[in-house]
């Protein structure tokens, strides 16, 4: 056998080895809120009382949206936005607690890969937006959401809006290994996830905000994603560019987010580990 072709089966077997460290790290964290569903059932409590409070006090009347089905077909694919993004916050709440413990110390111990705690972590935060984007997607027909882009379209939109919410977390990964505990690494979210969230598309037309605001709200991350969810979920063809149409933005955005977040993690984790 060739100095090559047994590089090469290393290569494929440390490659094998790292996939398995970040499944089982992934694997303890699930596992974690399963026997802790506290924090899952808070995670699904807060998305299902903004619906209810949109729904049915700001959307009785005293917000009025120009849109295809009315406020709630407007409301729910910005609140599917909202919940992923609000999820990925447990990623700084996770790591923090890890890193307060102890345990960030006794992984690197271990014969393990260094990648396999962050990416752990946030491969199993995904895992719970899944659960809970299925939660508010019941909720959203309870009260009455019904999309007109049929399966294939919804299915797309919860990808973009899945994705977008990983490539974000990262950033939260950052802000847990910053911060002295979990609950520093909580305050310290709210400032970033707040702006972004409420100054965009996801309750209100950007077109009703002072025009001062309107430039931000128009094309930050969170608005260009909550714009593409919306575009697919009321029927539009993804593969057909028009105007409004923001796929391809809402996934570069995530690209441009993970290639930028992704590095100053590790990096991160680096010093502190």
């Amino acid at each position: 056998m060739s100095i090559a072709t047994e590089t090469n089966h290393a290569s494929k077997s440390s490659l094998r080895w790292a996939i398995s460290d970040v499944l089982t790290i992934a694997r303890r964290n699930m596992l974690a809120i399963i026997r802790i569903p506290t924090a899952l059932v808070f995670s699904v409590l807060q998305p299902i009382m903004f619906v209810l409070l949109f729904r049915y006090i700001f959307g009785a009347g005293a917000i009025t949206v120009n849109a295809p089905g009315g406020y709630v077909n407007y409301l729910i694919p910005g609140i599917i936005v909202q919940t992923t993004i609000f999820g990925a916050v447990g990623t700084a709440i996770g790591l923090a607690e890890d890193l307060q413990r102890g345990l960030i110390e006794r992984f690197r111990a271990l014969p393990m890969a260094r990648m396999a705690v962050l990416a752990g972590r946030t491969v199993s935060d995904l895992g719970r937006n899944i659960m809970v984007l299925i939660i508010i997607t019941l909720v959203g027909f309870a009260v009455g959401f019904r999309p007109h882009g049929g399966f294939l379209n919804y299915i797309f939109a919860c990808l973009i809006t899945l994705l977008f919410a990983y490539c974000l977390s990262w950033g939260f990964a950052y802000v847990g290994l910053a911060a002295p505990n979990s609950e520093a690494a909580q305050a310290m979210t709210f400032p970033l996830i707040f702006p972004l969230t409420f100054a965009s598309g996801i309750f209100v037309q950007v077109s009703s905000m002072p025009g001062w605001l309107q430039p931000f709200a128009t094309y930050q991350p969170v608005s260009e994603v909550t714009k593409a969810v919306r575009y697919l979920m009321d029927g539009a063809n993804p593969l057909v560019p028009s105007p409004g149409n923001s796929i391809w933005v809402a996934i570069l955005w995530s690209v441009g987010l993970i290639a930028i977040l992704g590095p100053l993690a590790t990096a991160k984790y680096k010093k502190v580990a």
